[in-house]
């Protein structure tokens, strides 16, 4: 696999995971981790985290 395919490999799943944090703020899903319950606004920040990644490796991968 070269670069370019890795670019879009992790766009990809980076896309995906940012598309799983919206849908957990529409629905407004509880998480838990070991006890602790994980805030909506936890997910709005991963949420914009992931986005940017995706768009980030999408747009290196488009490069030379």
């Amino acid at each position: 696999m070269n670069t370019k395919q890795l670019g879009y490999v992790n766009s990809a799943l980076f896309g995906l995971m940012a598309a799983l944090h919206l849908l957990r703020l529409v629905q407004q899903w509880p998480a838990t981790i070991a006890g602790w319950s994980v805030p909506l606004w936890l997910s709005a920040v991963a949420l914009a985290a992931a986005g940017l990644m995706s768009y980030w490796n999408y747009k290196a991968s488009l490069k030379k």
